[in-house]
C-alpha cells in the first residue's frame, strides 16, 4: 500500500509529525521497532518525572514536623516507586495508540530502514521483510544513552539511563558520571531515598549548559541534601570484577583516586540513532553524527526530512515536537494542502527544563553568553526567599535571573531554580518570542502571591525598581 508520508519513530517527533500530516489530509504510516511513544515516553521525560514526583513525596513525608504534621514510620518501597513510574509510562503510551487510531494512521510494528528516495524497507521482529513506498519520508529516530570508551554499560553494574529507571533493588551506593539533565534527575532520586550518590562531572561545574549561577545554586542544594560532587574529573577505568565497582576517577590536578560503589550510572549524552536506517544507500547527507537539514527540516534528498535527536538542534522532546509539525507542514505547502510555509524554529529561544529538586528552567542567553555576543546587560535577581508564597510552601531555594539589553531593553534570557520553576518559563519564551522589552514585563501585572511574580520583581531589580527585595 503506498502512502503519502512515512514516519520512522514514534516519539515526541514521529508521532506529532504524523498527526499534523493526517490532519493536513495526507495518508499516513508510522515504523516503530519498539513501543509507541519512544524513549521520552517510555524511558526518559515521562516515567523519569514519576520517579521524581515519588522521591519528592517521600522527602516531604520524612519533613511533615516542619508543616505541622506528624508523621511517623514513614518507609518507601522501591519496588512500587518502579512500579508505579513504569504504570504512568504505559498509560501514556497507550494514549499515543489511541492518538494513532483517531488520526486513521497507520502503525506497521518493525525496523525501517529507507532504500532510496520514497522507498522503505520494515524489518518484522520475526525477521521478514515488507517494503512500503510514500512520497514523504520522516526520519525520527531519536537518539540513546552515549556509551564513552572506558565506561562500556553492562547493564547490571555499569547502566544507562533505562536500567536506572527499572533496577529490581535499590543500590547502597552510586557514582553517576556526568551532571546534565539526567545525571542531576537521577542523582536526586536516588539520594533522596536512602543511596549515597558520588556525582563526577568532567566539567567545572554541574549542569554546565545553565548559567553559571544556577550550576553554584544547585551545587550548593546538592551538597545540602548530601550528594557528593567532583567537577572538573574523569573516570578513567572501571574495576567491575569484585561485588560492586571501582571507578578510578584522575582529578584537576593530575592526581586520581578510587571510588567504590554498588552501581555505575552512566549520563554522558546522548548519541544519535543513524545507524543502519539507509543514509548512505539513499544519498543522505550526516554530520558529526547528526542528519543535515534546511531551516523546514528536509535533508540533504528532498522529500525526506529530519526532526528530533537524529538532526542537529537541541536533543530535548519539545523541540522534536515542533519540528515534526514544521516538516509536516512544509511538505503540505509544497502539495498546496496548506496556504503557509511554517515558521522556522529560533534555538536561541528553546526553553530547558531539569526536574531535580530544587527544579532549573532557562531560555535564551546565559549572562556569559550575552557579554560574548558584544551587548551591554542589565542583570536582575529576584531570590525566593523572599518571596511569599515559597515562604508559605517551606520552599525558599533558589532565584530568578533574567538579562536584558541595557540599550534596547530586549529580553536576552531568562534562568530560573526553585520550585516548580519549569511551569514559569513559558512567560519568557512568549515574551521573547513577541520581541517584548523590560518595559512590558514590568508593566504587566503579575499575581499575587505567586513564583511567577518572581520574573517581574527580577525584572525591576535589574531597573533599580526591586520592591521586595
Amino acid at each position: 500500500m503506498a502512502y503519502d508520508v512515512i514516519v520512522l519513530g514514534s516519539g515526541p517527533g514521529g508521532y506529532p509529525a504524523a498527526i499534523r500530516a493526517s490532519q493536513l489530509g495526507f495518508k499516513v504510516a508510522i515504523i516503530e521497532k519498539e513501543s509507541l511513544g519512544g524513549v521520552c515516553l517510555n524511558w526518559g521525560c515521562i516515567p523519569t518525572k514519576a520517579l521524581l514526583k515519588s522521591a519528592q513525596v517521600y522527602e516531604y513525608m520524612k519533613h511533615s514536623a516542619a508543616y505541622g504534621i506528624q508523621a511517623s514510620g514513614v518507609q518507601h518501597d522501591f519496588g512500587a516507586v518502579v512500579g508505579r513510574s513504569r504504570g504512568v509510562a504505559d498509560k501514556m503510551s497507550k494514549g499515543v495508540q489511541f492518538l494513532m487510531k483517531k488520526n486513521k494512521i497507520d502503525v506497521i510494528m518493525g525496523y525501517g530502514k529507507v532504500l532510496s528516495k520514497g522507498k522503505v524497507e520494515v524489518t518484522a521482529a520475526d525477521g521478514t521483510k515488507q517494503i512500503q513506498e510514500a512520497k514523504y519520508i520522516v526520519l525520527a529516530t531519536g537518539g540513546r544513552s552515549r556509551e564513552l570508551p572506558n565506561l562500556k554499560q553492562d547493564g547490571k553494574k555499569v547502566i544507562g539511563y533505562r536500567e536506572a529507571m527499572v533496577l529490581t533493588e535499590q543500590p547502597k551506593s552510586m557514582i553517576i558520571v556526568g551532571s546534565g539533565a539526567i545525571g542531576v534527575e537521577f542523582a536526586y532520586v536516588y539520594n533522596s531515598m536512602g543511596t549515597k550518590v558520588t556525582i563526577v562531572e568532567f566539567m567545572p561545574r554541574i549542569v554546565p549548559v545553565e548559567d553559571e549561577d544556577i550550576s553554584k545554586e544547585l551545587e550548593k542544594q546538592y551538597k545540602k541534601q548530601g550528594i557528593e560532587i567532583m567537577t572538573n574529573a574523569s573516570v578513567e577505568s572501571l574495576d567491575t570484577s569484585g561485588a560492586g565497582v571501582k571507578a578510578l576517577v584522575k582529578k584537576q590536578d593530575g592526581s586520581t583516586i578510587t571510588l567504590e560503589a554498588d552501581i555505575v550510572l552512566s549520563a554522558v549524552g546522548v548519541v544519535a540513532n543513524i545507524e543502519n536506517i539507509g543514509l548512505e544507500e539513499a544519498g543522505i547527507k550526516a554530520e558529526k553524527g547528526r542528519i543535515i537539514v534546511d531551516k523546514y527540516q528536509q535533508t540533504s534528498v528532498a522529500g525526506v526530512y529530519a526532526i528530533g535527536d537524529c538532526s542537529p538542534g537541541q536533543a530535548l522532546a519539545h523541540v522534536a515536537a515542533k519540528e515534526g509539525i514544521n516538516a509536516a507542514e512544509h511538505m503540505a505547502y509544497l502539495e498546496k494542502k496548506h496556504h503557509h510555509l511554517p515558521d522556522p524554529l529560533d534555538y536561541n529561544n528553546i526553553p530547558g527544563c531539569t526536574y531535580c529538586t530544587p527544579e532549573i528552567s532557562s531560555v535564551g542567553y546565559t549572562e556569559k553568553a550575552a557579554k560574548e555576543a558584544g551587548y551591554e546587560i542589565k542583570v536582575g535577581k529576584f531570590p525566593f526567599v523572599a518571596s511569599g508564597k515559597a515562604s508559605a510552601a517551606g520552599a525558599t531555594e533558589g532565584f530568578v535571573k533574567v538579562i536584558y539589553d541595557a540599550k534596547y531593553g530586549e529580553f536576552l534570557g531568562c534562568h530560573m531554580i526553585g520550585m516548580n520553576v519549569t511551569e514559569m518559563i513559558a512567560e519568557a519564551v512568549v515574551a521573547r518570542k513577541l520581541e517584548t522589552t523590560a518595559h512590558e514585563i514590568l508593566n504587566a501585572v503579575h499575581p499575587h502571591p505567586t513564583m511567577s511574580e518572581g520574573l517581574k520583581e527580577a525584572t525591576a531589580a535589574a531597573y533599580g525598581e526591586a520592591i521586595d527585595i
